[in-house]
């Protein structure tokens, strides 16, 4: 169980030599085949663990991971995130949709790969978060986050939406509903050991696909506590 599995599949060509390592709970087949690929051709080692690894995850070093979403993800997630060696992992979920994955916003899961599992989806994602698995933050100043964000728009609507990543000058999120750029809002959401705080902003950008972005108030003093986090998260 403690050797890489990554040997298990076709050679591809390496951007950078291996100096970090994944722990894959309990995946196996065609999406462990995949992601394994995607991992490496950033140098990132895949190693092999059972669904019963809680206590091995919470004393052993690991720079990133791959759970599962379904039963016994909660306790996996329990044990990184009060982990001394490990609080601040980059985790992955694998499986369900973004709405399932609010059921795990509390453990600041930081993406999901959905299944089924697609090769360019899942390098594209791979390579959108490598930077925080390598720890080159100050290369990397929007942290990818899965948590609840609940938006007031300007025209009295409120609706709940999903976050992609945050900076300390705004963030991207995911919606099922409309909405316009420019318009003025007010987002509420919480991190991790960030309490809930609200802070004013502006739709400046949006896509086909629901995704949208806003940019923080520059005059809204309650933005310095999420930078405050932020820097904090980077510096841990």
């Amino acid at each position: 169980m403690q050797n890489a599995f990554g040997t298990a599949v076709a050679p591809i060509p390496q951007t950078r030599k291996a100096t970090a390592r994944i722990a894959f709970v309990d995946i196996k087949d065609t999406p462990k085949t995949i992601l394994v690929d995607c991992f490496r051709q950033f140098g990132i080692d895949a190693l092999q663990l059972p669904a019963n690894s809680a206590e091995r995850l919470k004393k052993e070093k690991f720079e990133a991971c791959v759970i599962r979403l379904g039963p016994g993800a909660d306790a996996i997630m329990e044990a990184i995130r009060t982990s001394a060696s490990n609080s601040r992992m980059v985790i992955y979920g694998l499986g369900g949709n973004a709405q399932e994955g609010m059921r795990y916003s509390k453990y600041g899961i930081n993406a999901i790969f959905h299944e089924p599992v697609e090769r360019s989806t899942a390098l594209k994602l791979v390579r959108a978060t490598q930077m925080l698995v390598f720890h080159e933050f100050r290369r990397y100043v929007r942290i990818p986050v899965m948590t609840q964000v609940d938006v007031q728009i300007s025209d009295a609507r409120k609706i709940s939406v999903t976050s992609v990543e945050i900076s300390s000058g705004g963030m991207s999120m995911m919606s099922t509903e409309d909405i316009g750029v420019h318009q003025a809002v007010q987002v509420s959401f919480a991190l991790l050991t960030l309490p809930r705080i609200w802070v004013r902003g502006q739709v400046t950008w949006k896509k086909p696909k629901h995704s949208f972005g806003i940019r923080f108030d520059a005059t809204d003093d309650r933005r310095r506590k999420v930078k405050e986090w932020i820097e904090a998260y980077l510096e841990t």
